[in-house]
């Protein structure tokens, strides 16, 4: 599938999950952007991920901004080709698969470590 087709889905699905928040992190998961990648870049993979990472939270956590020392805006990254071979080129699988991945890293964002993601159902 284009990578242009793949976008698109993951923005739509990102858009549904995101009204389905409730309220009162529906306004602070709209406030961080979400950028579509097709694969992690050359600095992430520097960094330590692995090649076929499916999303990535970038920057400090909500609330943490003005104490981090991180300069970076907080983002949401999501791997559309990795995920697109994750969900095994089903489109159902690849709408779920970015739903989940993006709460998952929303967690992030919003201060949560792998043990409360977990406990949310986010892994």
């Amino acid at each position: 599938m284009k990578e242009s087709r793949l976008v698109s889905i993951a923005s739509d699905a990102v858009a549904a999950t995101q009204r389905g928040l409730p309220p009162e992190i529906r306004g602070a998961a709209r406030a961080v952007p979400v950028r579509f990648e097709s694969i992690p870049a050359a600095d992430v993979l520097a960094d330590g991920f692995e090649p076929d990472l499916l999303g990535l939270f970038t920057g400090s956590p909500l609330g943490t901004e003005l104490s981090g020392g991180d300069l970076q805006p907080p983002r949401i990254f999501l791997y559309t080709a990795n995920l697109w071979d994750y969900a095994e080129e089903d489109v159902e699988v690849y709408r779920d698969e970015v739903r989940l991945t993006y709460l998952h890293e929303l967690g992030h964002f919003l201060g949560w470590d792998e043990d409360q993601i977990a406990a949310r159902g986010l892994d």
